[in-house]
């Protein structure tokens, strides 16, 4: 009988467990709420990332934001990228975004193009987690699905308003949001030296 109960609180502590458990589904990571692009424009410094597969810039990482009258976000972006596996060059990138849902407006498509042959255009998701417009944003772009709806190639920039980063207390919200990305533990710091 004792077995029997202590296997019952162990199969019902499990199913607690799975029913509480975080989603790493992307469908079920939160964005930030009623997203003011006119606060969010400006100029931000990548103080952190998560790289997806393939070339993607490696250090020095800026975006400058513009919103334009009619609502329609543009972006600027430097930063250096490795190529050939040892020369490090100043890449300058431009993208258009798109909110295809006006009610969601942190989850946004981005259109970009680097401004010289040897760098990618394309297009991905861009998605403001979150952001308090003033010290900090955290963005995450997903690629490419698995089969359970998680993500198999995405990245994430965290970015400050100051290229030197940010307090003890904001970094600590910055963590919070990598957990909801399931992306604990997965960043790498972006060097800003003023190279480019």
């Amino acid at each position: 009988m004792k077995y029997f109960i202590h296997l019952l609180l162990v199969v019902l502590l499990t199913i607690y467990e799975r029913c509480n458990a975080q989603s790493c589904a992307v469908d079920s990571i939160p964005v930030k709420e009623n997203l003011d692009l006119k606060r969010y424009a400006g100029k931000w410094y990548a103080i952190g990332k998560k790289e997806p597969e393939g070339l993607f810039l490696q250090d020095n990482i800026s975006a400058d934001y513009t919103v334009d009258d009619d609502g329609t976000m543009t972006a600027t972006s430097k930063g250096r990228v490795k190529l050939f596996g040892f020369w490090l060059i100043c890449a300058d990138m431009a993208a258009q975004y798109t909110v295809p849902d006006p009610s969601s407006p942190a989850k946004m498509y981005m259109n970009y193009q680097g401004l010289a042959s040897y760098l990618s255009s394309g297009g991905d998701n861009y998605w403001v987690i979150d952001t308090d417009y003033d010290n900090y944003a955290v963005t995450y772009a997903c690629r490419s699905l698995k089969e359970d709806g998680t993500c198999n190639d995405g990245y994430s920039i965290i970015f400050s308003r100051n290229p030197r980063g940010f307090s003890q207390a904001i970094m600590r919200t910055v963590r919070q949001k990598q957990e909801e990305m399931c992306l604990s533990g997965q960043f790498q710091p972006v060097l800003q030296s003023g190279a480019c």
